[in-house]
């Protein structure tokens, strides 16, 4: 397998060596992670292809792609559909209201772990009207499905809901993982109602972050403060996707649907037209054709060029 490494910063990475060649797989006891080498910014984009039926399309090459920012084409210059461990955050919600659907989430947690690659790494985010990390202070990431269990069960449940807190808080912790792709998983039945952080922020957070957030939104019809755009602007923007089950059952049949989605993204990269880092926003349209076949394509809409890396960022090598 070949790897490259991604320094991301959310979308834009700047690092400082020539060439673009990728590198041979380092042994399991360093990171197997994408390492590539650029001496330009370049726009990482984590593409999901599925058929008519949401089938999983992979056998697709760099010929099947085009990508488009502002409606100008661009040359992609990095391909991959490798399956990469990546750093995941699982940000619960533990209000009032979610306290007799938290054992089926924790449930759903274990089964996600065992449907993820073997070399993930994951936290916890757990709150209410208060964010706290979920494992142990001496364990930061774990690939324990117990250990996440835990995380999740433990944590007093209770309180309004600091949704955007927590993912920005869940945004912040993913600095410190090290694997290059990162991902969150926000479950949540609420609207927020007690944060200090403004939606707007968190959706600047997270259009500045690699990050691909996955909402799922367990919400009751009779709850005034529920909403579920927000859980839906957030998975559209990041190339993420949102769950609303009709049932509480089926969210571990979801939990496993993320792990396969994540496992099966294309990773593209391509270095704008517009060097400019101006901190405007780009939009982007990734297009893949199939063989006689309609295929839809997830990534995220766009990304704000420039500032400063935050969420993501590796040293290259």
């Amino acid at each position: 397998m070949k790897a490259i490494a991604l320094p991301v910063l959310l979308l834009i990475v700047v690092v400082g060596c020539a060439g673009q060649q990728a590198v041979p797989a380092r042994p399991d006891s360093d990171l197997e992670s994408f390492r590539i080498s650029v001496d330009v910014a370049l726009v990482v984009l984590h593409a999901t292809v599925t058929d008519r039926q949401g089938g999983f399309v992979s056998n697709l090459g760099e010929q099947d792609f085009e990508v488009h920012e502002d409606g100008i084409a661009q040359q992609i210059r990095v391909f991959t559909n490798e399956d990469i461990p990546v750093t995941v955050g699982l940000v619960v919600d533990h209000s009032t209201s979610m306290r007799p659907k938290l054992a089926e989430v924790a449930a759903a947690a274990r089964s996600f772990v065992q449907s993820s690659n073997p070399k993930d790494e994951m936290f916890v985010v757990n709150f209410n009207e208060h964010v706290t990390l979920g494992l142990p202070a001496a364990i930061r990431f774990t690939d324990s499905s117990a250990k996440l269990e835990s995380a999740i069960g433990a944590a007093r449940s209770g309180g309004l809901t600091a949704l955007y807190d927590a993912i920005a808080e869940a945004l912040e912790e993913l600095q410190a993982g090290s694997r290059d792709k990162k991902v969150l998983i926000v479950v949540s039945d609420g609207g927020d109602n007690a944060s200090k952080r403004s939606l707007a922020e968190v959706m600047t957070l997270a259009r500045k972050s690699n990050a691909v957030i996955y909402t799922i939104g367990l919400f009751d019809e009779e709850d005034q403060e529920q909403n579920r755009g927000v859980l839906k602007r957030l998975a559209q923007a990041t190339g993420g996707e949102g769950f609303v089950p009709d049932r509480l059952s089926e969210v571990v049949a979801i939990s496993e649907r993320i792990a396969g989605d994540i496992r099966h993204q294309y990773t593209i990269g391509y270095v704008p037209i517009n060097r400019s880092r101006d901190g405007s926003y780009r939009s982007i349209r990734l297009l893949a054709r199939g063989k006689g076949h309609r295929l839809a394509v997830r990534t995220r809409s766009g990304y704000i060029a420039g500032g400063e890396p935050r969420v993501g960022q590796v040293s290259a090598k």
